[in-house]
């Protein structure tokens, strides 16, 4: 085929995810809107930061990133782009005047510019073209390596780094000079002193052995292999199916050299193999996503409707695949598998609950119930309740009242703790177990800010000014589950320094913050919010959490806090910002001390977001369009693009993964102050919030759905139509 031929074909066949990246919202709004109609997936970014976040977890095809930006500008974020995924697209988008400036950028890796103000019909058709060029020359590169390889034979390791500038030729050799030491080969050695990616290698062993190069980002692998291949198989040769092609299986490894593994491999599948290289993480990741624990948790359930099982008191605490393929208990097997797939999926709890004839195993992942498996028949209901309570060390023959416990299970080098609680019901005991994986959210605590959060500029904006202040009360409200403590924390890491002594009392403490004392709270041994926020008020603090306002006395304490010099963070259970007020008034505390405490109101909750993976536009109804509170003639006029989740594996089918909070940001003006000091009802405080600039719970989640971020049902499933 003729190169021409083939980059016809490439545009023809483009589509895919586009990255939009400008610091103003209605850029981004209009070019969505655009790519949209067009077919294209579109996400959008508003720094730099946030664009090299997305492009790490999702992946897009192409970015479209503004050249001037305030903070990291659009070429820093090129080359950041180019070190992070080389075979991304970038195009830079620049204002008229400043296109000789763009055109430089090329020279640092980009592949076109635009100029604004552009045309609809201009900007598709750029972003085709830059697409179909790249992936044009990747097919090209694919061939040329395939050729190169077939004709010249396999060529040194070092001879295609050097080749590819991925390395020099004096690094080459200090790397063969010290890959002499058993079990060390020249490439691990380069990966492991920084001089190429992982990424690089894997690149440059598909080239040396003519194999293709394949990404493995968002990958899985389709279950119809598992009926053929066993997880554990992939697990021991680490190597994923990856397409069949010409009666062959294509598998992806990460080492081309390894014959006498794949060899092996053909033995024991009995069939023929071509291969594929990708990085040894990428593989590993995919096996980590794969449908393997799903598997084990069908086939155990497909056991317990054949076999009755007796319980036994015998468990170990480490929890892997290896373990759930032992021959243990059933019973016990079947419990660690769900526990084990729980925290596969992300659920945040699991609940195991009793009808007339099943038991019902459910996961809660982004904040809404899913059933994990196929209903228990439940004649295994009590032995799988006494299992849970020996694991909880709880009182196994107490069937009548209500018992709360907790166990730890190691898993993966981790310990994920495990709150359970167990409740009397009609049908016998229902469970609900918390999973709390401290150390992973310890350490993605470390990259918490705000903006992660999901919050408004305007918002944000508003938030950060109140947690600056040298004293006062920061209050966030919202129902259980709505965020609110990882608010809080976002906020106090966003402080913390070592001049400040922060403090906090919490039930229980969920993230371990360094440099600050935690308390946890214990009702048992005496030491409420309100008797340790005494004790803390006595260790000279500058700055308080507190976990929660239940009471009087803790409301009292901690606004008398707020008023002595403290900086208070606190949240309380209130449907709205204007709720709070009330409910401070009924614990009574003098409206007086409260005004002149209070900082800021932030009231919130959590909405699913679209997934990436499967993201597309979709068309809405009249009516759905009009029981959400909006004019269905006005969006069509404004042509406005809804999208939804189709439902693949990478989001259980939902169609969301991830969730962002959407705020209700109250600051205390004079005018707000003045009408709680004069107990003015919350409709006529509320009226004057929004003429002040205030948006409500409702109109913050339209602005998500109007960018793509979630849909109208599920901001009709968390808010009210106004």
């Amino acid at each position: 085929m003729e190169p021409d031929d083939r980059l016809q074909d490439a545009v023809q066949a483009v589509g895919g995810t586009v990255l939009v990246v400008d610091d103003e919202r209605d850029v981004q709004a209009v070019i969505s809107i655009i790519l949209g109609k067009a077919g294209f997936r579109t996400m959008t970014a508003s720094s730099g930061r946030e664009a090299l976040d997305k492009v790490r977890e999702n992946a897009p095809d192409i970015v479209l990133l503004d050249y001037m930006m305030p903070g990291m500008n659009g070429l820093d974020t090129l080359k950041e782009i180019r070190k992070l995924r080389p075979e991304t697209a970038v195009v830079i988008v620049t204002g008229r005047g400043s296109e000789s400036t763009a055109a430089d950028s090329i020279k640092m890796g980009a592949d076109d510019y635009i100029a604004k103000p552009f045309d609809n019909e201009g900007l598709v058709a750029s972003v085709k073209r830059v697409l179909g060029e790249r992936r044009e020359k990747m097919a090209a590169e694919q061939e040329e390596m395939s050729m190169m390889s077939r004709m010249a034979g396999k060529k040194r390791l070092g001879d295609v780094l050097v080749a590819k500038c991925y390395a020099t030729v004096s690094e080459i050799e200090d790397a063969v000079e010290r890959s002499g030491k058993p079990g060390k080969r020249i490439g691990q050695v380069l990966v492991e002193d920084g001089v190429i990616s992982e990424e690089q290698l894997a690149r440059s062993l598909a080239y040396q052995y003519g194999a293709k190069f394949v990404n493995l980002f968002n990958f899985h692998i389709e279950p119809r292999y598992f009926e053929f291949i066993s997880y554990e198989l992939m697990d021991r040769y680490q190597f994923v199916p990856y397409d069949e092609e010409g009666g062959r299986l294509v598998v992806a490894v990460s080492d081309p050299s390894n014959i006498i593994m794949v060899d092996e491999l053909e033995l024991l599948l009995s069939r023929p193999l071509s291969i594929c290289v990708a990085t040894r993480q990428a593989i590993t990741e995919a096996l980590k996503r794969s449908e393997g624990s799903q598997r084990v948790l069908k086939e155990v359930t497909e056991e317990f409707k054949l076999h009755l099982v007796k319980e036994t008191d015998e468990g170990e605490e480490t929890l892997s695949m290896d373990r759930l393929d032992e021959e243990i208990s059933p019973i016990i097997r079947l419990v660690d598998t769900i526990l084990f797939s729980a925290v596969q999926k992300r659920a945040s709890d699991i609940h195991i609950e009793s009808d007339e004839k099943f038991v019902i195993v459910k996961y809660r992942i982004d904040g809404v119930l899913y059933q994990a498996m196929d209903p228990i028949d439940f004649r295994f209901h009590s032995t799988i309740i006494s299992r849970i309570k020996i694991m909880s060390e709880l009182d196994i023959a107490e069937k009548r009242i209500p018992q709360d416990g907790r166990f730890k299970i190691r898993f993966k080098d981790k310990k994920i703790d495990f709150r359970v609680s167990i409740m009397p019901a009609i049908f016998g005991e229902d469970v609900v177990i918390r999973i709390l994986d401290k150390e992973s959210i310890t350490a993605d605590l470390h990259e918490l800010r705000l903006e992660r959060l999901g919050y408004s500029e305007d918002d944000l904006k508003g938030f950060r000014k109140a947690i600056s202040e040298p004293y006062g009360m920061v209050l966030v409200t919202g129902p259980t589950g709505s965020g609110k403590t990882t608010t809080l924390y976002a906020a106090v890491s966003e402080i913390n320094s070592s001049e400040d002594k922060i403090i906090t009392i919490e039930d229980p403490v969920e993230y371990q913050l360094p440099g600050v004392v935690q308390i946890p709270v214990n009702e048992k041994k005496g030491l409420t919010f309100a008797r340790g926020l005494r004790s803390i008020l006595r260790h000279d603090p500058d700055k308080i959490m507190v976990g929660e306002i239940r009471d009087s006395e803790t409301a009292q304490i901690a606004v008398q806090s707020a008023l002595t010099g403290h900086l208070v963070f606190t949240t309380v259970h209130a449907n709205n910002a204007f709720d709070v007020i009330g409910r401070f008034t009924n614990m009574g505390v003098e409206p007086y001390n409260f005004v002149s405490s209070l900082n800021c109101i932030l009231a919130q909750r959590l909405i699913r977001t679209i997934c990436q993976n499967c993201k597309a536009p979709a068309k809405m109804s009249r009516q759905l369009i009009e029981d959400s509170g909006l004019d269905y003639e006005e969006m069509v006029r404004r042509g406005v693009v809804f999208y939804e989740g189709k439902g693949c594996s990478e989001c259980n089918g939902t169609g969301y993964k991830g969730r962002k909070a959407i705020t209700e940001f109250l600051d205390l003006t004079d005018r707000i102050r003045e009408m709680i000091l004069d107990r003015r009802p919350n409709s006529e405080m509320q009226k004057v919030a929004l003429e002040e600039g205030m948006s409500t719970l409702r109109q913050s989640a339209l602005k998500k759905v109007f960018a793509g971020d979630t849909t109208l049902r599920e901001i009709n499933r968390v808010t009210f139509v106004e």
